[in-house]
Order: structure tokens, then C-alpha cells, then sequence
């Protein structure tokens, strides 16, 4: 069987492209893990049920979105046949095969597909160009508002913006900024959270050089939903890098009014210092307008490790 999946702890980019790009392509969704609250929030604005979840790629021909990073995929993704990434990250794995690639350094994966869409262009990564439905239209907005943060990330570029403009009219958003705050609201919940889930709710793991990294984001309107947890959140960090091997956690609290993140910084300090030329005082710092984990946060630790 065919899937079209995205990576570990799936956010709504990585559901919504799963979900299209599965329609257009004439096979199937998947999903590995549990869906987020603003995911959930955004399937069932649009009425579309969530993509099953896959565990192994044994006997799977595999199509990868939103990723490219091994560690951030199925454990056993050599035992699949992979066929094809549809990404808008950096290029994280090599293969023994030729395959298909198709990245943009935009802000979201959606944003790739809705441009192959509105080009007529889908047949180039051996699609259908069949008619994008209003609910497809919006779970592709949706994928946009969630990556780009309502177009305040750095990672944002005008083709996001283009996309989302002609999404918008398909999926009947009259206003794009008032859906947007009701997406950004769906992600805020955090207060409503225990420290645990909210540790394990969106994470990537990173090779830099032989070492494990791992960088955690969570997005809040006010930053007190999770000031009383954030000494819980620490611990159950440090156990984490503990067990897991990790030389390095960090943990972005993201402040979206404020436009900045707090870091939470666990492991090799030394390294996180060196990386953004900071001096710790404690185990956290603000960073003012640092929200994104892809552009922001891993180029400089990659080469900081490199």
C-alpha cells in the first residue's frame, strides 16, 4: 500500500499536507502519533477525519511530507520502499535510491502543494490536477496560519501569503486574520495541559555530528499559561536527556504577542551559548524575535556541532 505521511509528533502542516497531498495523489493518509489540540480544532472546523496512524513501513510504499530528518520518521523507514519528500525544511537524509524531492524554502509544506495546485503542476510529482475542495482548501490554510504563525515567523514568505489569499476564497475564510487568532487560540492550550504532555506535545530530534539534539516548541498567547509548570517541564526534561542520550534539549516557549521565545536549555550549555553567542545565567534566556525552530534555532546548532 501507498502513504503519504509526515513526521513524528505531527503538527497541522504535517496532517494537512499528509491528508491533501494523499488526495491528489491517489493513496493514502497517515499520521505517526497522536494529533495535537489545534489539529484536532482544524479537522473538525473543516469536517475531515484524521488520518490513521502507521507504525512500521514493512510492506509500504512511502511518500514523506513536512520531513527529511531519519530520526524524525518511521524507525524502521529502510524496511519500506520510499518513493518521493514533499518538504520545506533542509535536507536531512541521503538515500540508496534515486528518488523524487521537491522542497521550497517557504513557510509551510501546504504552501508547496497549494502552489503545484494553483500551477496545474501536480503531475510533476505524479499528482492529479483534480478540483481542491473547500475542506482540502482550508485544512492547506490552516497547515499556512499554524507554520507561519499567523505570518509573524520569519520563515514566512510572500508565496506564503499568495497561497493562503486563494485558499482562503476556495475554503469560504472571509477573513484570514480572524480564523487565523481562532487557529492560534486552538494552540494555545497549553495551560489546560499537564508538564508531561506539554513536553511531549511538538518535538524534533536532531544528528548533529554523532550527537543527539532535541529542540521543543510550544506557542502561547500569554506566556503565564505555563510559568507555574515550567519547573516540571525542566525536570522532565532533564530525565529525558538523561535516558535518552540526548547532549542537548531545548525547549522554546514561544510568546506570540510578544514576537520572542523563552529557551529552556538543558545538557551541554556550553554548546547553546556558542551557537547564539549568549551567556547564560541559569537554565533559560529570551530570545526577542526567535520563533522559528527551523530557520532560528537548528541552523546555528548544526553548525555550532559541525
Amino acid at each position: 500500500m501507498k502513504f503519504v505521511v509526515g513526521h513524528k509528533n505531527p503538527d497541522t502542516d504535517s496532517i494537512a499536507s499528509a491528508i491533501v497531498l494523499a488526495y491528489f495523489l491517489d493513496c493514502y493518509p497517515a499520521k505517526l502519533g497522536k494529533l495535537n489540540p489545534e489539529t484536532e480544532f482544524v479537522l473538525r472546523k473543516f469536517g475531515v477525519m484524521e488520518p490513521e496512524t502507521i507504525e512500521s513501513a514493512k510492506n509500504k510504499e512511502l511518500i514523506l511530507v513536512d520531513h527529511s530528518e531519519k530520526s524524525q520518521s518511521l524507525d524502521d523507514l529502510e524496511e519500506g520502499k520510499l518513493l518521493a519528500i514533499v518538504d520545506h525544511h533542509k535536507v536531512g537524509l541521503t538515500t540508496v535510491e534515486p528518488i523524487l524531492y521537491y522542497a521550497k524554502p517557504v513557510g509551510a509544506t501546504a504552501t508547496v502543494i497549494a502552489e503545484l495546485y494553483f500551477k496545474k503542476a501536480l503531475d510533476l510529482i505524479g499528482g492529479k490536477n483534480k478540483e481542491l475542495t473547500p475542506a482540502y482548501a482550508g485544512l492547506l490554510l490552516s497547515a499556512i496560519i499554524s507554520d507561519t504563525v499567523l505570518f509573524k515567523s520569519p520563515t514566512t514568505t510572500e508565496l506564503d501569503k499568495e497561497m493562503a489569499k486563494k485558499l482562503a476564497e476556495i475554503a469560504g475564510i472571509k477573513n484570514i486574520e480572524e480564523f487565523g487568532l481562532e487557529i492560534l487560540k486552538a494552540k494555545s492550550i497549553v495551560g489546560k495541559l499537564k508538564p508531561e504532555e506539554i513536553v511531549e506535545m511538538d518535538y524534533k530530534v536532531y544528528d548533529f555530528n554523532g550527537k543527539k539534539v532535541m529542540v521543543g516548541q510550544v506557542e502561547v498567547i500569554d506566556v503565564k499559561e505555563v510559568e507555574d509548570k515550567k519547573e516540571e517541564i525542566k525536570r522532565l526534561l532533564k530525565e529525558k536527556l538523561e535516558k535518552e542520550g540526548y547532549d542537548l534539549i531545548l525547549f522554546m516557549i514561544t510568546d506570540i504577542m510578544r514576537e520572542g521565545s523563552e529557551i529552556l536549555v538543558i545538557g551541554n550549555k556550553e554548546m547553546f551559548e556558542k551557537a547564539f553567542n549568549v551567556k547564560l545565567e541559569g537554565d533559560s534566556i529570551f530570545l526577542e524575535g526567535v520563533m522559528s525552530r527551523k530557520k532560528q534555532i537548528i541552523p546555528p546548532l548544526e553548525r555550532v556541532y559541525k
